[in-house]
Protein backbone atom coordinates (compact mmCIF):
# COMPACT_ATOMS: atom_id res chain seq x y z
CA UNK A 1 0.00 0.00 0.00
CA UNK A 2 1.50 3.04 -0.99
CA UNK A 3 1.40 5.98 1.82
CA UNK A 4 0.75 9.36 1.39
CA UNK A 5 2.34 12.11 3.59
CA UNK A 6 1.82 14.89 1.98
CA UNK A 7 -0.50 15.82 -0.63
CA UNK A 8 0.06 18.18 -3.67
CA UNK A 9 -3.35 19.13 -5.55
CA UNK A 10 -2.31 22.04 -7.87
CA UNK A 11 -5.39 22.21 -9.70
CA UNK A 12 -7.26 24.04 -6.36
CA UNK A 13 -5.75 26.90 -3.80
CA UNK A 14 -4.27 25.15 -0.70
CA UNK A 15 -5.67 26.70 2.01
CA UNK A 16 -3.68 24.98 5.41
CA UNK A 17 -1.84 21.96 5.82
CA UNK A 18 -3.13 20.32 9.67
CA UNK A 19 -1.09 18.02 11.18
CA UNK A 20 -3.33 15.44 9.23
CA UNK A 21 -5.55 17.21 6.97
CA UNK A 22 -4.53 19.36 3.74
CA UNK A 23 -7.69 21.77 3.25
CA UNK A 24 -7.90 23.18 -0.65
CA UNK A 25 -10.33 26.14 -1.48
CA UNK A 26 -13.09 24.67 -3.58
CA UNK A 27 -15.11 27.82 -4.79
CA UNK A 28 -15.72 30.10 -1.80
CA UNK A 29 -18.04 27.90 -0.32
CA UNK A 30 -16.91 24.63 0.15
CA UNK A 31 -13.13 22.61 1.20
CA UNK A 32 -11.39 19.47 0.20
CA UNK A 33 -10.68 17.77 3.07
CA UNK A 34 -7.72 15.31 2.19
CA UNK A 35 -6.62 13.03 5.39
CA UNK A 36 -3.18 11.97 4.54
CA UNK A 37 -1.03 9.55 6.43
CA UNK A 38 0.42 11.95 8.76
CA UNK A 39 0.60 11.01 12.18
CA UNK A 40 1.85 13.52 15.20
CA UNK A 41 2.56 12.74 18.32
CA UNK A 42 3.17 15.46 21.42
CA UNK A 43 2.27 18.16 18.25
CA UNK A 44 5.58 16.92 16.14
CA UNK A 45 4.54 15.25 12.78
CA UNK A 46 6.49 12.12 12.18
CA UNK A 47 8.79 12.14 9.33
CA UNK A 48 7.23 8.46 8.56
CA UNK A 49 3.50 8.21 7.57
CA UNK A 50 1.17 5.19 8.38
CA UNK A 51 0.16 3.25 5.23
CA UNK A 52 -3.92 3.61 5.08
CA UNK A 53 -4.81 5.80 8.36
CA UNK A 54 -6.02 8.29 6.49
CA UNK A 55 -8.57 6.15 4.68
CA UNK A 56 -9.17 4.57 7.73
CA UNK A 57 -9.97 8.18 9.53
CA UNK A 58 -12.22 9.40 6.65
CA UNK A 59 -14.14 5.84 6.71
CA UNK A 60 -14.74 6.59 10.40
CA UNK A 61 -15.63 9.65 10.24
CA UNK A 62 -18.47 9.23 7.42
CA UNK A 63 -19.34 6.10 9.64
CA UNK A 64 -20.32 8.37 12.76
CA UNK A 65 -21.69 11.16 10.54
CA UNK A 66 -23.82 9.40 8.66
CA UNK A 67 -25.15 7.35 12.35
CA UNK A 68 -25.28 10.91 13.85
CA UNK A 69 -27.19 13.18 11.61
CA UNK A 70 -30.49 12.99 13.02
CA UNK A 71 -28.84 14.74 16.14
CA UNK A 72 -26.31 17.41 14.60
CA UNK A 73 -26.26 18.14 10.67
CA UNK A 74 -22.67 18.27 9.57
CA UNK A 75 -20.30 19.92 6.60
CA UNK A 76 -20.82 17.18 3.79
CA UNK A 77 -22.29 18.49 1.17
CA UNK A 78 -22.84 14.66 -0.23
CA UNK A 79 -20.83 15.42 -3.55
CA UNK A 80 -17.25 13.14 -5.13
CA UNK A 81 -14.34 14.53 -3.83
CA UNK A 82 -13.22 13.32 -7.21
CA UNK A 83 -15.27 16.02 -9.26
CA UNK A 84 -13.28 18.88 -7.91
CA UNK A 85 -9.89 18.26 -8.88
CA UNK A 86 -7.74 17.07 -12.09
CA UNK A 87 -8.12 13.66 -13.54
CA UNK A 88 -4.33 13.07 -12.04
CA UNK A 89 -5.08 14.02 -8.89
CA UNK A 90 -8.06 11.88 -8.08
CA UNK A 91 -5.41 9.18 -7.00
CA UNK A 92 -4.58 11.87 -3.94
CA UNK A 93 -8.11 12.22 -3.08
CA UNK A 94 -9.65 8.86 -3.46
CA UNK A 95 -11.26 7.04 -0.22
CA UNK A 96 -9.18 9.85 2.28
CA UNK A 97 -11.26 12.57 1.04
CA UNK A 98 -14.50 14.90 2.26
CA UNK A 99 -15.99 17.80 0.38
CA UNK A 100 -17.01 19.67 2.96
CA UNK A 101 -19.34 22.89 3.39
CA UNK A 102 -17.15 26.10 4.27
CA UNK A 103 -18.55 26.88 7.94
CA UNK A 104 -17.80 29.72 10.42
CA UNK A 105 -15.80 27.74 12.72
CA UNK A 106 -16.50 28.17 16.39
CA UNK A 107 -13.19 28.53 18.35
CA UNK A 108 -13.77 26.31 21.08
CA UNK A 109 -12.80 22.31 21.36
CA UNK A 110 -15.53 20.69 22.78
CA UNK A 111 -13.54 17.81 24.36
CA UNK A 112 -16.24 15.44 26.32
CA UNK A 113 -15.37 12.98 28.57
CA UNK A 114 -16.76 9.70 29.91
CA UNK A 115 -13.39 8.21 31.60
CA UNK A 116 -10.89 9.91 33.66
CA UNK A 117 -7.47 9.94 31.39
CA UNK A 118 -4.64 11.54 30.14
CA UNK A 119 -4.24 15.42 31.01
CA UNK A 120 -7.73 14.72 33.03
CA UNK A 121 -6.32 12.22 34.99
CA UNK A 122 -3.49 15.02 35.65
CA UNK A 123 -5.21 17.86 36.59
CA UNK A 124 -7.98 15.76 39.02
CA UNK A 125 -4.86 14.34 40.70
CA UNK A 126 -4.04 17.95 41.51
CA UNK A 127 -7.38 19.57 41.74
CA UNK A 128 -10.24 16.80 42.24
CA UNK A 129 -11.24 18.57 39.09
CA UNK A 130 -11.21 18.79 35.13
CA UNK A 131 -11.61 22.51 33.48
CA UNK A 132 -13.47 23.51 36.42
CA UNK A 133 -15.62 20.76 36.73
CA UNK A 134 -15.60 19.27 40.33
CA UNK A 135 -15.52 15.10 40.63
CA UNK A 136 -15.74 12.80 43.46
CA UNK A 137 -12.93 11.84 45.67
CA UNK A 138 -11.72 8.54 45.31
CA UNK A 139 -11.85 7.92 41.58
CA UNK A 140 -8.51 5.98 39.99
CA UNK A 141 -6.81 6.61 36.43
CA UNK A 142 -9.14 5.27 33.62
CA UNK A 143 -11.91 4.94 35.90
CA UNK A 144 -15.73 5.52 34.68
CA UNK A 145 -16.90 8.95 35.59
CA UNK A 146 -20.61 9.09 37.16
CA UNK A 147 -21.90 10.58 33.91
CA UNK A 148 -20.05 12.54 30.48
CA UNK A 149 -18.20 16.23 31.18
CA UNK A 150 -17.84 18.52 28.99
CA UNK A 151 -14.36 19.60 29.52
CA UNK A 152 -13.67 22.57 26.82
CA UNK A 153 -10.32 23.96 25.46
CA UNK A 154 -9.26 27.24 23.42
CA UNK A 155 -8.30 26.19 19.98
CA UNK A 156 -4.39 27.33 19.59
CA UNK A 157 -3.15 28.97 15.96
CA UNK A 158 0.37 26.41 16.96
CA UNK A 159 0.82 23.79 19.47
CA UNK A 160 -1.57 22.47 22.58
CA UNK A 161 -4.76 23.39 22.86
CA UNK A 162 -5.60 25.04 26.30
CA UNK A 163 -8.44 23.43 28.65
CA UNK A 164 -10.66 25.86 29.85
CA UNK A 165 -13.80 26.25 32.15
CA UNK A 166 -17.08 26.62 30.35
CA UNK A 167 -17.19 30.03 31.61
CA UNK A 168 -14.78 31.28 29.93
CA UNK A 169 -16.40 29.34 26.71
CA UNK A 170 -19.14 31.32 27.55
CA UNK A 171 -17.27 34.77 27.86
CA UNK A 172 -15.89 33.75 24.47
CA UNK A 173 -19.03 32.43 22.23
CA UNK A 174 -21.85 33.87 24.60
CA UNK A 175 -24.21 31.82 26.67
CA UNK A 176 -26.42 30.54 24.57
CA UNK A 177 -24.32 28.96 21.93
CA UNK A 178 -21.78 27.70 24.61
CA UNK A 179 -24.66 25.93 26.51
CA UNK A 180 -25.88 24.61 22.62
CA UNK A 181 -22.45 22.83 21.59
CA UNK A 182 -22.33 21.77 25.69
CA UNK A 183 -25.46 19.79 25.22
CA UNK A 184 -24.95 19.00 21.76
CA UNK A 185 -21.28 17.31 22.47
CA UNK A 186 -22.82 14.97 25.26
CA UNK A 187 -25.87 14.30 23.88
CA UNK A 188 -23.35 12.87 20.50
CA UNK A 189 -21.07 11.55 22.84
CA UNK A 190 -23.41 9.43 24.66
CA UNK A 191 -25.01 8.22 21.58
CA UNK A 192 -21.86 7.20 20.16
CA UNK A 193 -20.37 5.52 23.42
CA UNK A 194 -23.30 3.59 23.70
CA UNK A 195 -22.97 2.14 19.98
CA UNK A 196 -19.54 1.42 20.01
CA UNK A 197 -19.86 -0.55 23.34
CA UNK A 198 -22.55 -3.16 21.52
CA UNK A 199 -19.41 -3.58 19.57
CA UNK A 200 -16.43 -4.16 22.46
CA UNK A 201 -15.19 -0.68 22.06
CA UNK A 202 -15.19 1.81 24.99
CA UNK A 203 -14.83 5.26 23.80
CA UNK A 204 -13.23 7.34 27.19
CA UNK A 205 -12.66 10.45 26.16
CA UNK A 206 -13.33 12.86 22.71
CA UNK A 207 -13.29 16.24 20.68
CA UNK A 208 -15.84 17.50 18.62
CA UNK A 209 -15.63 20.83 16.47
CA UNK A 210 -18.62 22.65 15.50
CA UNK A 211 -18.91 26.11 13.08
CA UNK A 212 -22.33 28.15 11.93
CA UNK A 213 -23.37 28.29 8.75
CA UNK A 214 -24.72 30.94 6.66
CA UNK A 215 -28.08 30.67 8.71
CA UNK A 216 -26.32 30.72 11.80
CA UNK A 217 -26.70 26.98 12.52
CA UNK A 218 -24.68 25.14 14.47
CA UNK A 219 -23.13 22.28 12.12
CA UNK A 220 -20.37 19.24 13.04
CA UNK A 221 -17.58 19.76 11.08
CA UNK A 222 -13.78 18.05 10.83
CA UNK A 223 -13.30 14.86 11.83
CA UNK A 224 -15.88 12.68 14.14
CA UNK A 225 -15.05 10.16 16.42
CA UNK A 226 -11.65 9.20 15.00
CA UNK A 227 -9.27 7.24 17.07
CA UNK A 228 -7.46 10.66 16.20
CA UNK A 229 -9.60 12.59 18.25
CA UNK A 230 -10.86 9.63 20.83
CA UNK A 231 -9.22 7.34 23.24
CA UNK A 232 -10.80 3.75 21.90
CA UNK A 233 -10.15 1.18 24.14
CA UNK A 234 -11.34 -2.27 23.68
CA UNK A 235 -13.38 -3.47 26.42
CA UNK A 236 -10.88 -6.65 26.45
CA UNK A 237 -7.98 -5.88 28.74
CA UNK A 238 -9.70 -2.96 30.47
CA UNK A 239 -10.86 -4.24 33.82
CA UNK A 240 -7.21 -5.67 34.43
CA UNK A 241 -5.18 -2.81 33.44
CA UNK A 242 -7.75 -0.15 35.35
CA UNK A 243 -7.79 -2.66 38.71
CA UNK A 244 -3.87 -2.12 38.62
CA UNK A 245 -3.97 2.05 38.21
CA UNK A 246 -2.63 1.68 34.71
CA UNK A 247 -3.14 3.09 31.25
CA UNK A 248 -5.65 0.21 29.19
CA UNK A 249 -4.40 -0.64 26.01
CA UNK A 250 -5.64 1.69 22.97
CA UNK A 251 -6.85 2.00 19.48
CA UNK A 252 -4.49 4.51 18.87
CA UNK A 253 -1.43 6.56 18.63
CA UNK A 254 -0.50 5.44 22.01
CA UNK A 255 1.73 2.81 20.00
CA UNK A 256 3.79 5.58 19.27
CA UNK A 257 3.84 7.59 22.03
CA UNK A 258 5.08 5.07 23.85
CA UNK A 259 7.82 4.15 21.63
CA UNK A 260 9.03 7.82 21.35
CA UNK A 261 8.83 8.08 25.68
CA UNK A 262 11.56 5.20 25.43
CA UNK A 263 13.65 6.13 22.57
CA UNK A 264 17.33 7.71 23.01
CA UNK A 265 18.54 10.23 20.62
CA UNK A 266 22.40 10.60 21.14
CA UNK A 267 21.82 8.66 24.38
CA UNK A 268 19.76 11.36 25.92
CA UNK A 269 15.44 10.95 26.05
CA UNK A 270 13.61 12.84 22.78
CA UNK A 271 12.91 15.82 23.65
CA UNK A 272 9.47 16.41 21.79
CA UNK A 273 10.87 18.73 19.58
CA UNK A 274 11.52 18.65 15.75
CA UNK A 275 12.93 16.78 14.35
CA UNK A 276 11.58 13.64 15.53
CA UNK A 277 13.13 10.22 15.62
CA UNK A 278 12.62 8.56 12.50
CA UNK A 279 9.93 5.41 13.91
CA UNK A 280 10.79 1.61 13.03
CA UNK A 281 9.04 -0.62 10.56
CA UNK A 282 7.30 -2.48 13.54
CA UNK A 283 5.99 0.49 14.96
CA UNK A 284 4.47 1.77 11.70
CA UNK A 285 3.05 -1.63 10.93
CA UNK A 286 1.60 -2.36 14.49
CA UNK A 287 -0.05 1.55 14.44
CA UNK A 288 -1.40 1.18 10.95
CA UNK A 289 -2.81 -2.69 12.32
CA UNK A 290 -4.09 -1.03 15.40
CA UNK A 291 -6.28 1.78 13.44
CA UNK A 292 -7.26 -1.10 10.89
CA UNK A 293 -8.94 -3.50 14.10
CA UNK A 294 -10.68 -0.08 15.54
CA UNK A 295 -12.52 0.26 12.38
CA UNK A 296 -13.25 -3.27 11.32
CA UNK A 297 -14.39 -3.40 14.96
CA UNK A 298 -16.63 -0.44 15.44
CA UNK A 299 -18.19 -1.48 11.31
CA UNK A 300 -18.64 -5.17 11.65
Amino acid sequence: MTALHTSNITSLPLLARGKVRDNYAVGNDRILMVASDRLSAFDVIMGEPIPGKGEILTKMALFWFARLGHVCPNHLTGEAPESVVAPAEVPQVQGRSMLVKRLKPIMVEAVVRGYLAGSGWKEYQESQSVCGVKLPAGLKNAGKLPQPIFTPAAKATSGHDENVSFEKVVEMIGPDLAAKIRDLSIRIYREAADFALTKGLIIADTKFEFGLDEQGNVVLMDEVLTPDSSRYWPVEGYQEAFAKGENPPSYDKQFVRDWLEAVKVDGQPWDKTPPAPRLPRDVIEKTAAKYREALQRLTA
